[in-house]
Order: structure tokens, then sequence, then C-alpha cells
């Protein structure tokens, strides 16, 4: 169908007589998936629409109409969290439609003078057969906000169904697509075989899909460049071992996730000098279109947000908003970040879904989550564009399962959320140091620093100094090249340039000394020196000016292995096997400044 002209101000909203019921003219894709409903009238309707598309106003706005026609006389939100809750009812409310988000099980009947009420997930599974009785006592539309989360437990599917299961409508909500295991099937979802996936795995089929791919045509999403940073990591084994090992090079899946657990300690250097990049890379979006540009800082765990949020008050000068999942005043912190002027707000999970911080651009990955469920929602909070001007960035360490996220998000601009993995398979699925109490820890995190790689455009690694690559004109506009933005390439520069400024800031951010009292007992530890050994495996007697007159030699290899990369197209960690190969010796992590010089050398005839 023809589309009425766009309205300035909302990116991918259409002018005309098509209006939600909050006031504002719907979005070409609302108007579409409304006119499907409609046309079809269904029982379950299930809506696939990328993170910041609006579905909130398209769920409450066919909520409203069919409440004016009568087809129902209440609505059921089941929201993810009890932050949602609120927000679920004050937009509906902006809607026309009173819900009572503090409705419990404690109490029977649906309160009187409201339309119906927000739960949650969890809720629902502790008494299903009253949200049965609830929904039958009146015609219901259920609206299942992230209806993925019926499949965090069997028991939440199963008393969602019994809940549900004779609601006059349901209407299902997801951010992205997502698959499911034999026997585990979400209810209220219809599936398809997965060709390629494993015997009997199912996809959900949505009735309407709106990706990320149609969103960032339609303005209604930022572009987004993922900004890797590598660095070399030093820890303790069980064994009494000091261990190195670079996050960029390739090792196995038990070193990587060691090394990217030990960047991510507060006391090393690696956190500062992300920071320090991340108030840098605000700071230019504030001078360039975006005056209240913001960040979000996700940590894995309550102690290391404190940590960092000290670390921020440091580099910064400026404390953050510090946003604790346990803290009361949580919901509050999180509404007062949205319109207040803080750069910077640090936080373990309560930004990873469904919260609206339409000024936060940039996002910091300091946590060890990894599942693909977790960064599509945590990225999706940075995406939600005000106007055709803006770019989000996203930093994170240089490791493989983030790469390979980001690489699916950019290259294809829409995935898959797979089924939930094992434990074993998924990197700190708890918290580390949740899952340490009471346990033997079998390592120590000593030091590591950091080093900005590139960034991630297309599936490819973007170096300062690149070459533009001739873009199409859907890479041009998914690149951002507007006025006051930047390109891939410039943004690589940018990082480059300040890369030393941003070490000096996390230099000076001494949190060794001034925030956790000095070295202590890991002084010997943090002043030993690179030896040969797999792994990195240092010895105690090599002193700290060798380590650190090694660093910049392994700087700039890792830099010129990103170039080569790129300019062979082969990942990085095939170039760092062939130079392994062509110069023997162990991992750049480890070896010698002699290897090095031999390895820079090696790189540089090959460009």
């Amino acid at each position: 169908m023809s589309l009425p002209a766009e309205v300035p101000g909302d990116p991918g909203a259409v002018a005309g007589p098509v209006e939600s019921h909050g006031g504002r003219p719907l979005r070409a894709w609302q108007t579409a998936a409304l006119e499907r409903y409609e046309a079809e009238k269904p029982t379950d309707f299930l809506v696939t629409a990328t993170p910041g598309a609006g579905k909130t106003t398209f769920a409450l706005t066919l909520a409203a109409r069919l409440l004016a026609r009568r087809e129902v006389a209440r609505v059921v939100v089941v929201a993810p969290t009890d932050h949602l809750r609120t927000q679920w009812a004050e937009a509906a409310d902006a809607a026309g439609i009173v819900l009572d988000p503090t409705l419990t099980n404690a109490v029977g009947p649906v309160r009187a003078g409201t339309k119906g009420y927000v739960t949650t997930y969890a809720q629902v599974a502790g008494k299903p057969a009253l949200h049965a009785a609830r929904c039958t006592a009146a015609k219901t539309l259920v609206i299942l906000d992230e209806v993925h989360h019926a499949g965090d437990g069997l028991s939440w599917g199963e008393a969602a169904e019994e809940a549900f299961g004779r609601a006059a409508r349901r209407l299902c909500l997801t951010g992205t697509p997502f698959r499911t295991k034999p026997g585990e099937r979400i209810p209220f979802v219809r599936y398809a075989e997965v060709p390629d996936g494993e015997p009997g795995e199912l996809r959900s089929s949505a009735d309407y899909t709106y990706g990320y791919r149609e969103a960032l045509r339609d303005g209604v999403v930022r572009p987004v460049v993922f900004a890797a940073y590598t660095g070399t990591a030093r820890w303790r084994n069980s064994a009494g071992e000091v261990i190195a090992a670079s996050l960029s090079e390739p090792s196995t899946k038990s070193v990587e996730a060691t090394a990217w657990k030990t960047v991510l300690d507060p006391k090393g250097q690696w956190v500062p000098h992300v920071i320090a990049a991340v108030d840098e890379r605000i700071t230019h979006l504030r001078a360039h279109g975006m005056p209240d540009a913001a960040g979000l800082v996700l940590a894995s765990d309550q102690d290391d947000a404190r940590a960092y949020a000290a670390i921020v008050k440091k580099v910064t000068g400026q404390a953050p908003e510090l946003i604790l999942s346990d803290d009361p005043s949580a919901s509050k912190k999180i509404e007062k970040f949205g319109t207040s002027t803080k750069r910077i707000a640090v936080c373990v999970r309560m930004v990873s879904e469904g919260v609206d911080v339409p000024r936060a651009a940039v996002l910091a990955w300091m946590t060890s989550y990894r599942t693909p469920l977790f960064f599509a929602q945590a990225v999706g909070r940075v995406v939600r564009s005000r106007g055709p001007h803006e770019a989000a960035t996203v930093f994170l360490p240089a490791v493989r399962p983030l790469l390979t996220l980001a690489a699916s998000m950019e290259e294809e601009r829409n995935h898959v959320i797979p089924p939930p993995a094992e434990a074993s398979e998924d990197l700190d699925p708890l918290p580390p140091r949740e899952r340490a109490a009471g346990e033997t820890r079998e390592w120590r995190a000593l030091d590591a620093d950091a080093q900005f790689a590139h960034v991630l455009h297309g599936g490819r690694a973007v170096l300062a100094g690149s070459p533009s690559a001739e873009l199409s004109e859907e890479d041009g506009e998914h690149l951002g090249l507007l006025a006051g933005m930047l390109t891939p390439e410039q943004t690589a520069a940018l990082l480059s340039r300040r890369d030393d400024e941003h070490r000096r800031a996390a230099a000076a951010a001494a949190v060794q000394d001034d925030l956790f009292g000095g070295l202590g007992d890991d002084d010997g530890d943090r002043r030993a020196g690179a030896a040969g050994g797999e792994a990195g495996r240092f010895e105690p007697d090599e002193g700290q000016a060798g380590w650190r007159a090694a660093a910049e030699l392994r700087r700039e290899v890792n830099q010129l292995v990103a170039r080569v990369a790129s300019r062979s197209g082969e990942p990085h960690a095939r170039v760092h096997v062939a130079l392994r190969k062509a110069v023997p010796g162990p991992a750049s992590a480890s070896a010698s400044v002699e290897i090095l010089e031999k390895r820079r050398d090696y790189l540089l005839a090959q460009l």
C-alpha cells in the first residue's frame, strides 16, 4: 500500500488519520500489523518487532480498538519484570486504558474502575488458576510481552497455558524470533521446523514481523557501530602459576573465558580505559546533534557495578547513576536517568529488556553474559531513534562469542534467538560471585591492559586508516552518512587517536591504589614478566619494566594483524595462526621482545 508522508520528529511515523490511542500517528508497520489483525480476527497473534520499534504502542492501540468495539471487556498484560508493570500501566493510561499494576495474587477479583491489570510471568506461575478465573469472568485480551519468557522454565509455560488458555484473545510480542527445543513449546505460538537446526528444533512463526533491517530503513532505530577492545590479561590459576593471554588471539575456550573475566575485573586497567573511551564517545555525540546523549555500563554483578561506578566517577569526574536490581528505588532511578543530564548509568541486567531510555546511545558491555537474547535486548536499549541524525555505539571485549553476536546483528541485521544453552556451554550464566559462593576459587585476576582493536561493520573489522569501501545505498544509510555522524572508518580513527589518551586516563584512575588500597599481596604478581609457554606462563623473576616494554610491541603486532586481516579478508584468528607458523614461539601475550620484533617485521612485509 502507499504510505503518507513521514511525520517530522517521529521516525517511521505516517501522517494522516491513522493515530494511536496515545494521540501520536502510528508508524507504517503498526498500521499494517493492525490491518492484518483486523482482517484475520485471530484468537492468537504473534508480532515480532525489533527492540525500539513500538510494540507497546501497537498492542495498546489494538486493545483500545477491541475495547471500543466491545469485542473484549478486559485487558491483561503479562510482563517479564516488576519494573515493566509500571511502565505498561503508564503507557496504557496515556492510551486511555486504566490497568492496575499493583494487583497481587492475594487479591481475588479485578478492582473496580479498571479495565484490567498488569502482572508478571512469575506471578502467573504462582497462581495460574486465579488468573484463569479473572480472564474468564469477562472477555479478555491477554498481551504476553516478550513471550519467549514463557519458555524460561517448563513450569512458566504450563502456568501461562493454564491461566490464559480460555481467554478470548491473546496477543504475543517479542523483540526477536526465537527457537524452541522439542518438547518445550511456548503456548499460543505457532512453530515451523528449522531446516538447518537440530532434529525436531522449531522456530517461532510470527503473524507479523518487523525486523531491524526494516526499522533501520524507516529510521525507527539508530545504526549501530560495534567498537571492539582487545587487551592482555594476567591471572593466577589454581596451581599458583601466573598466566597471560590476549583477548583477540586464538586460545582454548577455557583460557578465553578466564581472560574475558580478568579484563572485566575492576582492579585492572581495561575497565577504566574503555570507560574513558565511552566518555569520549558521549562527548562527541553531545557536540554533534545529541546534547543529552548518555551511556549505559552493564556489569555482571552488584560488586562489580559499585566498583565500575567508582571508576566512572574517577575517570569522568562525574558520579554515574547506579542501578541495582535489589534496590527498591531502581525503577525510579531508571526513570530519573531517562530525563536527567547524567552521562552514564551503571547497572546489572536492569536495562536488558523493555526499559525505555531514548537518550542512551552508548553501551559498554562489561559483563560476562553472552546469551543471544540478553545481547539483543541490551543492544536494543541504545537503538531507539528520536531523529535521523543519531547513531549508537557499543563497546565490547574483542572475544569470539561477542564478536560473533555483533557480526550477526551487523551482517544480517536480524537474528534468531536459539534455544537456551546448556549451562556448560554458556559463559557465566550466573554472576561470578554468586556462583563462587562456598566454592574454592580457581583463579585470581592480576591485571589487564586495553587497546582499541577495530569497529565492526557488515561482519568485517574496520581499522583506523582503512580505505573506505564502496557502499551501497542501504549500507550508506546504515553507516549514518549524514551531517554530524561518523562512518565506521571515521569512528575507528577517532577511537584510535584517543587510545593513548584513554590509557593515560586509565592510569590516572589509579584504581589499585586509590579505590582498592594498593596492590597488597599481589604486588609481586603484577611485577611478573612474560616468558615462554603456550598459554602465556610467566616467570616470577622478570621485572615489570620488561612487561611494559613489550606491551607496545604487542599492541603494534595486534594492529598489524588487524590490518592484514582487513586487507586479506581472513579472520584475525587465522592471521594469528599463520603468524605463529611463520615466526614460531609462544602466543604474543607471552612472547619475548625478540620474537615480537620478528613478527612485527614479518607482518610489515605482508602489507
